[in-house]
């Protein structure tokens, strides 16, 4: 059950950040784009947050 978990964190981390990089490509935010490329924390917290209206 904990491998389940763990993956589950894992895939949705990565889709995260991948959010955030197609948003901040797509809407010219260059230094954001940056940011979140190197600092994996912030762009996964940007594109869970733009999943649940919370930017963009």
């Amino acid at each position: 059950m904990n491998n389940l978990i763990g993956l589950s964190v894992l895939l949705v981390s990565i889709a995260a950040w991948f959010q955030h990089l197609y948003t901040c490509f797509n809407e010219k935010m260059w230094g954001f784009l940056v940011a979140g490329a190197i600092f994996f924390p912030v762009a996964v917290i940007h594109g869970i947050g733009i999943w649940f209206g919370f930017w963009h």
